[in-house]
């Protein structure tokens, strides 16, 4: 099986490791997801328009509850590694379909 190149699999690699509920979660990591949110919205990313208004509303409350949990607490135990999980499932909804 050859091995994935460039940026857009590096990326979807991360994503893989970001979401696995079986690796563990750094801040580092949660901080590196929403910059990449950040960068497809920026970037006006195809996979976003074809998003409804509802789901797009329940991506950004993904985005905006995880980044307020990075704010709240510096630490990330097991629980809230889950929880964040969770929160960057929903904002990246649609997004990660490279993935």
């Amino acid at each position: 099986m050859p091995m994935e190149q460039g940026p857009q699999a590096q990326s979807a690699r991360k994503l893989r490791h970001i979401l696995d509920p079986g690796s563990s979660l750094c801040r580092e990591d949660v901080v590196w997801a929403l910059d990449y949110i950040k960068k497809k919205v920026a970037d006006e990313d195809s996979a976003l328009a074809e998003l409804s208004q509802p789901r797009l509303l329940k991506n950004y409350r993904g985005f905006a509850e995880a980044a307020m949990s990075l704010l709240a607490s510096p630490r990330t135990g097991p629980l809230e590694a889950d929880r964040l999980r969770g929160m960057l499932r929903e904002a990246l909804h649609g997004l990660e379909r490279q993935s």
